[in-house]
């Protein structure tokens, strides 16, 4: 179980990471742009969901683009969840406290990685993540390509590699 002193310390452990708060809740941005962010769930979100609305913490995550957040939802649906607010948004819900702190620090590296500048990402990646990856952004470790666009090796393999 992950709680909002685990995403801050992951996401402020990142480069050029800052926190913000707006509206009482807490983003972290990578030079200005939003990667993760705290999003309680709002009165249209719960009509929406209705009874499968869940309690708790709730994390708001960039991914890379649609087939990211297909391949998260059909992965773990009891930890990952979208509203219609965020249809057609490379964005997905986590319910904080049913994921794991290795998976909350993957998708907020995932998040951090796609937001960031390439040139910053790519060193990131090549100092963190062991660097033998194409292109240093998205969720390539359990999802799809997007419409068009090759495969990529998973990331969690060159993870592990690094620790």
């Amino acid at each position: 179980m992950a709680g909002w002193d685990d995403v801050r310390r992951i996401a402020l452990s990142l480069p050029e990471t800052s926190e913000r708060t707006s509206h009482g809740n807490a983003s972290w941005r990578v030079r200005d742009k939003l990667f993760v962010w705290e999003r309680p769930l709002r009165q249209a979100d719960l009509r929406a969901l209705g009874d499968a609305a869940p309690a708790g913490p709730i994390l708001g995550a960039r991914v890379e683009h649609a087939g990211a957040k297909e391949a998260l939802l059909a992965d773990d649906p009891g930890v990952y969840f979208t509203t219609p607010h965020f249809d057609g948004y490379p964005a997905i819900l986590v319910r904080l406290e049913e994921i794991g702190a290795d998976e909350l620090e993957e998708v907020i590296v995932e998040a951090w990685l796609v937001q960031a500048p390439k040139r910053l990402a790519r060193e990131y990646a090549d100092a963190h993540l062991g660097g033998d990856e194409e292109e240093p952004a998205g969720l390539t470790r359990r999802t799809a390509p997007a419409p068009g666009r090759p495969a990529t090796a998973p990331r969690s393999s060159a993870r592990t590699r690094s620790r």
